[in-house]
């Protein structure tokens, strides 16, 4: 199935053929690793800048949290379709489009003028990502299939992952304290034109799957709108009470919407967007609802954390983001960490203990004292949950993706992110609404301490969760065997 071909070259690299296509496994991780952090950077890159944008642009308190809600909903919602286009249409040229659309979406939210023109923008930038993200992923799945060569490969991706969202924080900061908040759109352009050139030239797409039907744009089309709603109908819970007739309203259509989707999917004449037989894997249900458990922990942790250093404890957007460092270090240590403990320890047994250590940093966090100190009420939680997410990061996306078959792995790296996306939406906007009640009227510094903190705590549940449904529902696979192993030093580079 493997084998060199003759014209690889180039830094000692070894090339693979798979299905006919030549595939340089070190030029594609390295196009991924850029895709990657470049989308994991844009998920955090606006947080520290939100009081700024805010101010620039009028954003109300509970509106501001649509400048992330419109960036993920989409993502989440059309990330199923970009992985059914990736494998239908081919990985490379979904990567491409996505760039190019990313690029161009990032271009024009940083000359915003209104909340809607950049509200607008972060949903496009959305769109490009849900293009981009699956088939980036597939390209990486393809090239590194078994493993010690797919648990470092992975593991790779996960630091980066991980470092981008982390070093995003830092660099919002930076650029929204000494340059202009729109930078935190702008920073995104030229990582877009180098993914794009690197792509182009350095990565190789096998042929497209066989085209049995057209795709189910109408499915796509039904979850996202039903996810929006379901978003909007929680978030407008500052406003009206859950039993009001508008929320109930908001609500039963939302899941009207997303009761369609799944009828569409089982009796669409057209591709659907997702095989629900996809989901009754064990490894690819229990992957998934980690998944999102964990992206509705963390896309709010970053968010109630990035506002507390600068709304109660008084920093600056460049120390927040400085502040984030030791979380961002130690996100790398944890995913490295991970592919070391990867080749003696299960993927349940990692995902597990990384939940379960990050619960335990963001109930610190939740403890934290507005007159306390650095070292106690940031740095130590920071350390904690860093290591904690960093252990998660590889073994779901490994284990998300094992066993699916080689024309659905466009599909299912898709729904890995969709699961991410929608549940950090889902979760900002529950967990954001609890705060905001928690906080009430008077937006004090000791009263927006106290809807932080509720927050953060709900946020170390969500994470006991996910490491409960880890240890329940995943197989106790164990580690790749000593076969695998030697397979992998036929097909991988001899340096690191």
């Amino acid at each position: 199935m493997f084998g060199k071909s003759p014209d690889a070259g180039g830094a000692g690299e070894c090339a693979m053929t798979l299905d006919g296509a030549v595939v340089r496994p070190g030029l594609t991780l390295a196009t991924v690793a850029v895709v990657q952090f470049m989308v994991s950077l844009d998920l955090s890159v606006v947080n520290v800048g939100l009081p700024q944008i805010a101010a620039g642009l009028g954003f109300g308190a509970v509106g501001l949290t649509w400048v992330i809600h419109a960036y993920a909903l989409t993502f989440g919602g059309l990330l199923l379709l970009g992985g059914k286009a990736a494998d239908r249409y081919g990985r490379k040229r979904v990567l491409v489009i996505g760039l190019g659309l990313f690029g161009l979406a990032s271009l024009v939210g940083g000359f915003a003028r209104e909340p809607g023109h950049l509200v607008a923008a972060r949903a496009a930038q959305g769109i490009g990502a849900a293009a981009l993200a699956p088939a980036a992923l597939a390209l990486l799945t393809a090239a590194f299939p078994t493993g010690r060569a797919r648990v470092r490969a992975f593991g790779v991706w996960s630091a980066i992952n991980a470092a981008g969202g982390a070093f995003g924080v830092l660099t919002g900061g930076l650029l929204t304290e000494y340059a202009d908040w729109r930078w935190v759109m702008f920073v995104n352009v030229p990582m877009a034109a180098g993914a794009l050139i690197l792509a182009w030239r350095g990565v190789a797409d096998g042929p497209p799957a066989a085209r049995d039907g057209r795709p189910d744009v109408l499915g796509a089309v039904l979850v996202t709108a039903g996810m929006t709603l379901l978003v909007f109908g929680v978030v407008r819970t500052d406003r009206h009470a859950w039993t009001s007739p508008v929320t109930l309203t908001t609500l039963t259509a939302a899941a009207a919407l997303l009761a369609a989707f799944l009828h569409v999917e089982r009796s669409t004449s057209r591709d659907p967007l997702i095989r629900l037989g996809l989901l009754t894997g064990r490894s690819v249900a229990g992957a998934n609802a980690c998944n999102l458990l964990i992206g509705a922990a963390m896309a709010s942790a970053f968010y109630f954390v990035s506002l507390r250093l600068q709304n109660v404890l008084g920093a600056g957007p460049a120390l927040t983001g400085a502040m984030f460092l030791p979380f961002a270090l130690t996100v790398v240590v944890g995913s490295v960490l991970a592919v070391r403990l990867g080749h003696r320890l299960a993927p349940r047994t990692l995902l597990t203990a990384g939940a379960l250590l990050t619960a335990t940093g963001l109930a610190w966090f939740g403890l934290a004292d507005p007159d306390g100190t650095f070292v106690t009420d940031v740095l130590g939680p920071s350390l904690v949950t860093g290591t904690g997410f960093g252990l998660c990061l590889a073994p779901v996306v490994s284990t998300a993706t094992a066993g699916v078959a080689p024309h659905e792995t466009g599909t299912a790296s898709g729904l890995l992110n969709s699961s991410r996306q929608i549940g950090a939406s889902l979760g900002l906007a529950a967990l954001g609404t609890a705060a905001h009640h928690r906080t009430g009227p008077t937006a004090t510094p000791e009263a927006l301490d106290d809807g932080y903190t509720l927050g953060l705590t709900l946020g170390a549940v969500l994470l006991a969760a996910a490491a409960l449904v880890a240890l329940t529902v995943l197989r106790p696979a164990g580690p790749p065997s000593r076969a695998q192993r030697a397979d992998d030093r036929d097909v991988l580079p001899a340096r690191d």
